[in-house]
């Protein structure tokens, strides 16, 4: 094999992926496309053992999430996107073994966040209430 002869079949693979829209080992999803072993998800796609996910894309081994990018071993997230190991987080970007973070963006290890900033756990709840009650979110 040459190099142009593996150039050439790589990017063959990758195309074939890329248009793959069948669902391998879903149960009761509907309308995702190329997931692989998830159940209950809807309108995702390119999901691998994922259970109740909307509207995401590339999750891996996540459960609950929600208008989500490229989260691995996530739950209960929400318009978050390039985080792992990490649950209820709300608009976050690149955190990883994280909970209950809101707005934020690069955070590791951190617990009841908004903006970067670290909030008492009732304050954080009450801050996140007053957050969604007045913004387009519900």
């Amino acid at each position: 094999m040459t190099e142009a002869e593996f150039e050439a079949e790589l990017a063959r693979l990758l195309r074939s992926q890329a248009n793959a829209s069948e669902n391998r080992g879903c149960v009761e999803c509907t309308a995702c496309e190329g997931c692989s072993e998830c159940t209950f998800c809807v309108r995702s796609k390119g999901l691998l053992r994922c259970h109740y996910c909307a509207d995401s894309e590339r999750l891996v081994g996540c459960t609950h999430c929600r208008a989500s990018r490229d989260l691995y071993a996530c739950n209960h997230c929400e318009e978050s996107e390039r985080c792992s190991q990490s649950s209820y987080l709300v608009r976050s970007f690149d955190c990883s073994s994280s909970s209950y973070l809101f707005g934020c963006v690069g955070l590791v290890g951190k617990e009841f966040h908004v903006l970067n900033q670290p909030y008492a756990r009732g304050d954080y709840f009450a801050l996140l209430a007053k957050l969604r009650r007045g913004g387009r979110r519900s």
